[in-house]
């Protein structure tokens, strides 16, 4: 029985410049990258490699057609290395390339066509949550189901992951508290899993620790502390996305797919949607030992007692973030049922990883209450 296991080499750097010295780009090398953090850090500095910006192919989240045209580009070289410098929808579609040979990337999701490692890639992120440079995860917007679709497979595993702090520094700050928030959810939605153990927890427990303390410091101090955070929540990201490619992630993730896919809500925002009410229904549904020692971790560093840690938590979160109900995005309330109904049929990949079994009606009445 495998325990645990650490696939990327994982790189730090204290420079842009610094990660280009030891790279040494060349025409083999398709960059994959945000066209800002290009311009503001590595214009230039590629040499003869292809380089091409997200946002030529996808404006938000990361679509079917928009990773479909990406590859369409990609296939017209043989190239070596792939390497990929932006959040996590950046990296997610750079991890089609890995596998990709020309055929529609819906058949590979489906896992309907032949799934192989086929190139070297580099993952460089530049958000604090998604844990993308470590993980063997994909996630897309499947236009034909209407939601989002992970493919979590081995052979999507990036060989290195490469931390450059100062990259995050212009990050806008809604971005970097609904990322870091992504992050927290991450480590108490891997340290729950029925696959967790000890190995992915101890990871899950120091990132949920940065995490919380960094959102104290933003709640006290205000969100100008961010340049003193940006490391820490890095690399509790880091962290986060190591616990949950052994773990898996559950019903927080799976339960905003179909917000964010079919109403473009960014995948940090969705997320922190849900936490809230999903942890307050397995506490309805079981209070047993797993959750308790996750509340007396987390209360420690909230400084509460533990049968309060959920409401503290909660109240943490409300300082530091504003979030709309869902109406607000533009859901209707007949859309409840059939959202939640999609969600147990297409979503089982995470609700099987959820802490206790949760139905159909368990997501309308989560939906209900932050309609």
């Amino acid at each position: 029985m495998r325990l645990f296991r650490l696939i990327p080499e994982i790189l730090k750097y204290s420079a842009a410049d610094e990660f280009i010295a030891d790279l040494k780009p060349c025409a083999d090398d398709f960059v994959f990258i945000s066209k800002s953090i290009y311009n503001t850090y590595f214009k230039d500095k590629f040499a003869d490699a292809t380089v091409v910006f997200k946002s030529d192919f996808a404006k938000g989240e990361p679509t079917d057609k928009s990773a479909n045209e990406l590859i369409s580009v990609f296939m017209k070289k043989d190239y070596k290395r792939i390497i990929a410098i932006g959040g996590g929808s950046v990296i997610d579609m750079a991890k089609t390339l890995i596998i990709s040979d020309g055929d529609d990337i819906v058949g590979l999701f489906k896992k309907e066509r032949n799934i192989v490692k086929r190139r070297e890639f580099i993952a460089v992120p530049t958000t604090c949550g998604a844990g993308s440079e470590v993980s063997n995860v994909s996630i897309l917007d499947i236009a034909e189901m209407q939601s989002k679709f992970g493919l979590a497979v081995d052979e999507i595993f990036p060989d290195k992951a490469v931390i450059i702090a100062p990259l995050m520094s212009d990050l806008p700050d809604s971005f970097f508290i609904t990322s870091a928030i992504d992050g927290l959810i991450h480590s108490i939605e891997s340290y729950l899993s029925p696959k967790s153990n000890v190995y992915p927890e101890l990871f899950s427990e120091k990132s949920i620790d940065c995490y919380i303390k960094g959102f104290k410091r933003i709640a006290k101090e205000g969100i100008g502390v961010k340049s003193e955070l940006l490391e820490d929540f890095l690399i509790a990201s880091n962290m986060a996305g190591i616990a949950f490619s052994n773990t898996g992630t559950g019903a927080v993730h799976a339960i905003s797919y179909p917000v964010s896919g079919k109403y473009h809500v960014t995948h940090g925002e969705a997320n922190a949607q849900f936490l809230l009410p999903v942890l307050k229904l397995y506490e309805q549904k079981d209070s047993g030992t797993k959750l308790g020692k996750l509340k007396a971790l987390m209360s420690q560093t909230l400084e509460c007692n533990a049968e309060n840690t959920f409401e503290a938590l909660q109240k943490l979160l409300e300082d530091v973030i504003t979030l709309p109900k869902l109406s607000d995005y533009g859901m209707k309330e007949e859309e409840i049922i059939p959202f939640a109904d999609s969600v147990v049929a297409n979503q089982q990949r995470l609700l099987s990883n959820s802490y206790v079994h949760v139905e159909s009606e368990d997501i309308q009445e989560i939906y209900k209450s932050i309609f």
